[in-house]
């Protein structure tokens, strides 16, 4: 079977995921979540249009959607799985953006482009997960990058947490 190009009608909506992420737009950069297999891998999507407000600036001439950003969908789409996975929507959480490794940035984004990004679990401890994310335009490879973030449902403490691997901050 080959890679979708357009998310299926039984997608989790973009209301579902406002319950799995703290963001809200105009920095909730995923649309939907598809293809959900419980801690292993999901698709998020975006579909990707020219009132975005990034676009005013990058570039006026050749509206690009910024590399950061598709790394940020990546990561959203890698934390709406795993929320999904633990059964923690609606709860008090944090998601802290540890690592991006081995990005690429392949191909540009453009207004009126739908996103596909498939995002695959390559290892978890504890709460902290890494992924391997890319993003498609139909079948062209735009982005890749390996994603590390640590889900924090707790309200108590106010950093990282004694879990996360000393680094500077």
């Amino acid at each position: 079977m080959s890679d979708p190009i357009l998310p299926p009608d039984d997608a989790l909506d973009v209301e579902t995921l406002k319950r799995y992420l703290p963001h809200r737009p105009p920095f909730l950069l995923i649309d939907k979540l598809s293809h959900i297999k419980p801690n292993e891998s999901a698709i998020g999507w975006k579909a990707v249009t020219i009132n975005e407000p990034h676009f005013a600036g990058h570039f006026p001439d050749f509206a690009v959607m910024p590399g950061v950003l598709i790394v940020e969908a990546m990561a959203q789409a890698a934390g709406a799985l795993v929320v999904h996975s633990l059964g923690v929507a609606d709860r008090h959480k944090r998601v802290f953006f540890l690592t991006i490794d081995k990005a690429r940035f392949r191909h540009p984004v453009v207004p009126g482009n739908m996103l596909r990004i498939p995002v695959r679990a390559i290892r978890r401890r504890g709460p902290v997960w890494r992924f391997m994310g890319t993003a498609y335009v139909g079948n062209t490879l735009c982005a890749e990058a390996e994603v590390g973030a640590m889900i924090q449902t707790s309200s108590t403490d106010g950093g990282y947490g004694d879990d996360t691997p000393d680094r500077d901050r």
